[in-house]
């Protein structure tokens, strides 16, 4: 429909779904001695086509190629002097190139097919084509055009390391495994390899495969040394080996069972998944640890034999190990159901640490409890508390605790003021999306000015070539032009590949800065973008992390605020390579026609654009099959014909009265700007600019340094201005986590609230949970490291973790009252109760953790954070959890006890069951 509203001769529109997950994953680079119409050839017949059947593969685009084509390059002059006009030439070539079937001949019993054959099956047979009779005369292409067996224009440009090369862009399809993908494809290269000429090279220069295998074998590393940490912590503290092992089986066990449930939910193994099962070796450690060392006192204190003391600890901790759990699984019911960006990313980590959990409180109260009462036994030398390292430790909690039981009033205030310090240490961290990796690659993406041909824009890519090869670890240098197939030759991008983290000293980041300063020094008046690779794509400004859109209806006012707005930009701390998409500066030639002058010589302006299409840009006129392959035939003036404006006024258009006419006679032509590209959203014209981050700014903080300068534009009604890309999704990530945090408090006390079967203990509980924000905002500010996705996860991970301490605290508590002991003497023997397994599910956690905060390789920039905030958040708070937590308890009770009898508070709650 609406095709057929467009001009006749308007190019097929483009309809593209933008899909992220469908992006390029491999930049394969053929290179050899030969010339590039060969390399092409080489590149699209035995490589690309080939690859194209790989399953998984969505397209393969060639960049820098030279594709065959046979050009006919018609002489103006002997045109003219023939008397023939352009569409006679190409008429006549599309009638003389043709093989058209004939239908048949029956024959009886039989039937012939009749065939034409009148396609050119040589290229030299082009220039014995009759194009007209001239006074009886035959005149012959050849006569007036030279035939070429050339390649088409140049649009785009591939250079490795200097020497010229074809790239070829693959891109998988949507929905499929980027590393099997890439492996399949480097299979079938190195199968193709071996048939290529030996002077031919294909090599993978691009492969964003290597830095998710290398992140997920980094991560399999920390997976394997944080189950080591956290088994040495309980042999620390039970100072006996069969337990050690016990509690560390529990990590395997869970491990393997969430893999066969991955497998159940169609989930792979990728970055996110693999860093769940990290999180989770401190995590699913914590049941058995919890449920061990209880069933480890009953032995050394109560004296019970282990299959006693199996049954009767079991089920003493069991509410406490199932509320713990429950409460913690809930945290990420939230997370699962998130929509947007943070949905897509978090949804499969969610649900890795959801059931990796839960198959730990399994195999605590399972696994953990018959190995216990097979092969624990009683230590008749001394007791595992008798350290004395862990007697200070207890001697000086026990003073603690009883001081702050006598100041309740100053313990408040303690708290108030930790909660009231998270605005402060709010507005201290930086803020952003997510932290980019240092994956030993970043691009310099560059625009010349307009009107700047493909020769123009090469030149200056070489200079930078030259000058990238004098930074710091630079190991190639790949450049492309217009690698985005946008028929713009002013787009260039230089990608830079470093050698490998582990062997340099600095950072990708460092290096970045240093080619700013460098292209700001070399090219100054060029427009640059310096940034991380965004996928395999050649480079955009629109990659950019600071993407701000302004519409409305006059284009001239869009210019006006769009101006303004880039110098606000520029004036922004932390904003780097602002640059605007608008531009009028492309030059042009205007066509004027004087419509009475062309009607009295029988022209018409539709003859006119198509004689000069045909002329100075060329047509496709027919196609030249070789073999199976099938060449473009393009028909077109010769160069030194069309290359300047004064010359097209001296050519020749069709005219129905005089054959021919020249357009001096009836236009005029006029040298002008106009816009490179035009912009609509929602049907209204629309501006974009954009912007990079320094590397010590967040796009949190940028955007709102950026929107408070904002606040001072007066716009018109009817214009607006919005934010998109990276800061849009920044603001969603924002209010999902707000939802998120928001729902898994209301799940959490709801499972508190069934499993404590009252409305009070899960509050008193769920106090802890503030107090564990500020200490977070805290470690993420002191290791220099910002709020961002995983940051913000680790904070609602957080919030599962240290509730854990206050439900063993509470639990205990309960039941020694139920047992008719004082509420004094209750808190402060439950409290030393569960001090060894609150410190040894503490420092498990943290030493589960501490290979991911401690972690410089692959994928250690978006992962340290959210182990920096869990470990420092749990470590910083746990004495103030410790100390609270039963303060708080005695608060609630005589608040309660005001409105109820002592006794009842507690009968309301189910009593545990009690050991024989």
């Amino acid at each position: 429909t609406i095709i057929g509203q467009l001009p006749r001769d308007t190019d097929t529109p483009v309809i593209e779904r933008v899909d992220f997950d469908a992006a390029p994953v491999l930049s394969i680079s053929v290179y050899g001695s030969r010339p590039l119409r060969e390399l092409t050839e080489i590149a699209d017949k035995q490589i690309k086509q080939r690859l194209e059947s790989v399953r998984g593969i969505g397209s393969v685009q060639i960049v820098g190629g030279r594709r065959r084509e046979i050009q006919i390059w018609l002489d103006a002059d002997k045109l003219q002097a023939y008397r023939l006009t352009i569409d006679q030439v190409r008429n006549a070539i599309r009638a003389q190139d043709v093989e058209v079937p004939g239908g048949r001949i029956d024959q009886g019993p039989n039937e012939l097919v009749l065939r034409t054959l009148g396609r050119v099956e040589n290229v030299r047979d082009f220039e014995k084509l009759v194009i007209a009779a001239v006074n009886g005369t035959p005149v012959y292409l050849r006569d007036i055009a030279r035939i070429e067996d050339g390649f088409e224009e140049p649009r785009s440009l591939a250079r490795q390391d200097g020497t010229s090369a074809v790239s070829l862009l693959v891109r998988k399809q949507s929905g499929t495994n980027t590393v099997r993908v890439a492996d399949t494809i480097k299979e079938r290269l190195a199968e193709l390899g071996a048939r290529l000429p030996p002077d031919i090279h294909a090599e993978v220069i691009r492969d964003q495969s290597r830095f998710i295998k290398a992140s997920v074998d980094a991560i399999n590393e920390h997976l394997i040394i944080g189950g080591l940490l956290a088994a040495i912590v309980v042999l620390v503290f039970m100072r006996n080996f069969r337990s050690t092992i016990i509690a560390a089986v529990a990590v395997p066990i869970s491990i393997i069972a969430t893999f066969t449930a991955m497998v159940g939910l169609d989930m792979t193994l990728n970055n996110l998944t693999m860093l769940g099962l990290t999180l989770a070796v401190g995590i699913v450690i914590d049941d058995a640890i919890v449920v061990l060392e209880n069933i480890y006192r009953y032995i050394e204190e109560e004296g019970y034999p282990p299959i006693r003391a199996a049954v009767s600890a079991t089920q003493e901790i069991g509410l406490a190990v199932m509320a713990t759990t429950l409460s913690l699984v809930v945290i990420f019911l939230p997370v699962v159901f998130l929509g947007g960006v943070a949905g897509r990313f978090l949804k499969s980590f969610g649900l890795t640490m959801a059931v990796s959990i839960m198959v730990s409180m399994l195999v605590s109260f399972t696994l953990t409890p018959m190995l216990s009462s097979r092969f624990l036994r009683k230590n008749s030398q001394h007791q595992s508390k008798d350290s004395g390292f862990y007697r200070i430790i207890d001697r000086a909690y026990g003073r603690m605790l009883n001081w702050a039981l006598a100041h309740r009033a100053i313990m408040v205030g303690f708290f108030l003021l930790t909660v009231l310090s998270i605005v402060p240490m709010a507005m201290l961290v930086g803020k952003d999306f997510f932290a980019f990796d240092d994956q030993n690659e970043f691009e310099i993406v560059i625009k010349t000015p307009d009107g700047t041909s493909l020769a123009g824009t090469d030149a200056v890519i070489q200079n930078i070539e030259k000058e990238a090869w004098k930074l710091r670890g630079v190991q190639h240098v790949l450049s492309t032009i217009n690698s985005g197939g946008s028929s713009s030759v002013t787009d260039g991008s230089v990608y830079i590949a470093l050698s490998d983290l582990t062997e340099r000293k600095f950072t990708q980041f460092e290096v970045m800065d240093d080619a700013r300063a460098m292209m700001k020094v070399k090219f100054p008046n060029l427009r640059v973008a310096i940034q991380p690779v965004q996928g395999v794509s050649g480079g955009s400004f629109r990659a950019q992390s600071v993407i701000l859109n302004v519409r409305g209806p006059d284009l001239k006012e869009l210019q006006k605020y769009s101006s303004q707005i880039l110098e606000l930009m520029r004036s922004t701390r932390g904003l780097v390579d602002q640059d605007t998409t608008f531009s009028i500066g492309n030059p042009e030639v205007h066509v004027h026609l004087d419509r009475a002058k062309a009607a009295d010589l029988g022209v018409r302006a539709a003859d006119v654009a198509t004689a000069l299409r045909t002329m100075v840009a060329g047509e496709e006129v027919s196609k030249f099959k070789d073999g199976d392959e099938q060449y473009s035939v393009r028909l077109r003036l010769l160069p030194e014909d069309r290359d300047r404006p004064e010359k097209i006024q001296n050519l020749w258009i069709p005219s129905n009265r005089l054959g021919q006419v020249q357009l001096a006679n009836f236009a005029g032509l006029e040298k002008n700007i106009g816009p490179t590209t035009i912009e609509r959203q929602g049907r209204e014209r629309q501006v974009t600019l954009v912007a990079n981050l320094n590397n010590n700014v967040g796009i949190g903080d940028a955007t709102a340094a950026l929107e408070a300068k904002l606040g001072g534009i007066q716009m018109k009604p009817g214009y607006l201005l919005e934010f998109t890309g990276r800061t849009k999704m920044f603001n969603e990530l924002q209010r999902s986590f707000i939802l998120a945090f928001l729902f898994s408090a209301i799940f959490m006390y709801m499972v508190l609230a069934a499993q404590f079967e009252s409305y009070l203990h899960p509050i008193t509980i769920m106090l802890s949970l503030p107090l564990s924000i500020p200490f977070a905002l805290f470690s993420l500010w002191i290791s220099h490291s910002r709020l961002d996705l995983f940051s913000g996860l680790g904070i609602l991970l957080l919030f599962g973790i240290v509730k854990k301490n206050s439900i063993l605290q509470i639990d205990y508590t309960n039941t020694l009252r139920l047992r008719g002991m004082e509420r004094h003497e209750a808190i402060i023997t439950a409290n030393h109760a569960r001090l060894r397994p609150i410190l040894m599910t503490t420092l498990a956690i943290v030493a589960g953790m501490l290979p991911i905060v401690l972690s410089r390789g692959p994928g250690s920039g978006s992962r340290a954070p959210i182990g920096i905030v869990v470990t420092g958040g749990q470590l910083l708070c746990l004495l103030l959890t410790l100390l609270f937590t039963p303060v708080a308890y005695s608060l609630f009770d005589d608040l309660a006890v005001r409105f109820k009898k002592p006794a009842a508070i507690y009968s309301d709650a189910a009593e545990p069951m009690k050991a024989d």
